[in-house]
């Protein structure tokens, strides 16, 4: 199997989709987190599915940035960068809550209640050092890369703009779930925004893409025939490829705002 650019860029769109679609529904009936819970299967697989959601949409934000690099710029990079940090913090986190809690909850459950306590935004009852450190700034991260890469994707105009928004607007709306002694299953519905904004941009960019290999289909045999010398053939197709364009909404770029792709 031939490994191409266009194949790279629609796996990670897969691995973005997957990501997204993982968060949401890990959240999905949530029970509260606590040092009994942590013992349990439910909880080894709610956590599990985390840690691929975290990876999955790594690599989906990085498709992302690599796709449209120089529309993005320097705001793109640092969104980048700083929502990268933002999920590999998250999927450590995870691998410490999948593969290490659970062993000390017997004989430590008031250090895992605290633990946990941080990683849903409570403050805890005792000390657990630098770890909270680690915890609240991947979630500081996460929080303003998805704020500050949604407002580069929208700039640049390139994937769907309502799900570049939404990406930011998830960003800020997270934020509530510092500032505000929100309930647990309450904080867990502000995860839904961004998660939603991944599959929204991989999902209208697929199908951006699909529009473009069609018109290219098209337009194939009108140069074959121009080629040639069969000007009418030629025309009719041309003809044809025109067509649908416009029914397309001009193509892929028009279709997700009007605004052309930069040089």
């Amino acid at each position: 199997m031939t490994i191409t650019t266009t194949k790279l860029t629609r796996a990670a769109g897969l691995s973005a989709v997957a990501g997204g679609l993982l968060f949401i529904a890990v959240q999905i009936n949530h029970p509260l987190l606590d040092a009994t819970f942590t013992t349990t299967t439910e909880y080894a697989v709610r956590e599990t599915m985390k840690i691929f959601m975290a990876l999955f949409s790594l690599i989906g934000v990085t498709g992302i940035y690599l796709r449209q690099v120089r529309q993005v710029g320097a705001l793109g990079l640092i969104g980048y960068v700083v929502l990268g940090v933002g999920y590999l913090a998250i999927f450590c986190n995870q691998i410490i809550g999948v593969f290490v809690l659970p062993f000390l909850a017997a004989s430590q459950p008031g250090f895992v209640n605290d633990v946990l306590a941080v990683a849903t935004s409570r403050p805890p009852a005792g000390d657990i050092g630098a770890l909270q450190i680690f915890i609240q700034g991947g979630g500081f991260a996460y929080i303003v890369g998805s704020i500050i890469f949604g407002i580069a994707l929208f700039r640049a105009g390139i994937l769907a703009r309502w799900a570049a928004a939404l990406l930011a607007v998830g960003g800020v709306a997270t934020v509530a779930t510092v500032l505000l002694p929100l309930p647990e299953t309450v904080q867990r519905m502000f995860a839904i925004p961004v998660s939603v904004a991944l599959v929204g941009l991989e999902v209208e960019d697929v199908a951006g893409d699909e529009r473009e290999e069609h018109a290219v289909a098209v337009y194939a045999p009108a140069a074959e025939h121009a080629a040639h010398g069969d000007r009418a053939e030629g025309l009719q197709h041309l003809h044809h490829v025109l067509h649908e364009l416009v029914s397309n909404g001009h193509g892929r770029r028009a279709g997700r705002g009007g605004r052309p792709e930069r040089p």
